[in-house]
């Protein structure tokens, strides 16, 4: 596949973007309590792949929409799942002492400290999205920008979907109420970052049912492929503790379907992804490229 910018090198410039952004709304760590602010700045700066934000910029880009009207919203999500990686990696939690690489939020400081920069960067995020003076839209927009990044956060999404890991672990669940937990846990934050794109673009135009659906496939193909990667890969490649789903007996795509059929479902949700982008010209490729890159990634 032709695309007008290398994969690579979109991704470089989405990262160095979001980076600069991130870096403008965090607090300065020698900002008074100094603790909590180095704590944000150690979770969200400490590296990732930064998907989401990649993925709010590349649906603005399908859109139309300028980069510099979607860097409070590409900070915001990766804002939002930070704290989630602060909140999951805790004792109460999935308890993981490894994070891309290096020791977990609260064992680099204190789980005091992890639980209140989590707590902090989530209301953080929601302050970037009202406040940011280049996110040019009406505030009917923004409300809806703020709107859709909640629903995707909190108890019909992303902590929802924690909640139902939780309670699923040691037990037996069939692969709807798997596909439903995913779609909650995983999926809600990566739609709603394909959407905030999308929103930027005022009026969104007749292509946005078709960007939610591919939202909707690459967020459940994206947990599909963590997963398999659980099994097939190492804690040194992962940044994470490996194999701690089987370890935990958590519900895996790869344990009720097996590697190889999680790998051909993970193939279909590409191509169903790929499939909702008709229609779009050369702008959109970036996500055409994603939707591959997510489910053949090495980590």
């Amino acid at each position: 596949m032709t695309t007008s910018i290398p994969l690579k090198a979109y991704l470089k410039a989405c990262q160095d973007r979001v980076e600069g952004a991130l870096a403008h709304w965090l607090p300065a760590a020698a900002i008074a309590p100094q603790r909590l602010h180095q704590a944000m700045r150690y979770a969200v700066l400490g590296g990732g792949k930064r998907v989401r934000p990649v993925l709010v910029y590349a649906a603005g880009r399908a859109l139309g929409v300028a980069p510099e009207r979607l860097d409070a919203a590409a900070a915001a999500v990766e804002m939002i799942h930070a704290y989630s990686l602060i909140h999951d990696d805790l004792p109460a939690m999935d308890d993981d002492d490894l994070r891309r690489g290096r020791p977990s939020c609260h064992k680099a400081f204190d789980e005091a400290t992890a639980i209140l920069a989590g707590d902090a960067l989530q209301t953080l995020a929601f302050q970037a999205l009202c406040r940011d003076p280049a996110l040019a839209v009406d505030a009917e927009t923004r409300l809806a920008m703020v709107d859709s990044l909640a629903l995707a956060s909190g108890s019909r999404g992303m902590a929802g979907g924690q909640a139902l890991d939780l309670a699923a672990t040691g037990q037996a669940i069939d692969l709807p109420q798997l596909e439903n937990m995913h779609i909650h846990k995983t999926g809600a934050l990566i739609r709603a970052s394909v959407r905030l794109g999308v929103l930027a673009a005022e009026p969104p135009g007749a292509q946005a049912q078709r960007l939610d659906h591919y939202a909707k496939c690459i967020g459940l193909a994206f947990q599909v492929k963590d997963d398999i990667l659980d099994v097939e890969s190492d804690t040194q490649t992962l940044g994470k503790t490996g194999g701690k789903d089987q370890a935990q007996d958590k519900p895996t795509y790869p344990a009720l379907l097996g590697l190889e059929a999680s790998r051909e479902m993970a193939a279909r949700l590409r191509d169903d992804a790929l499939q909702s982008l008709k229609g779009l010209d050369e702008r959109a490729d970036p996500l055409r490229e994603l939707a591959a890159y997510i489910v053949s990634r090495p980590h």
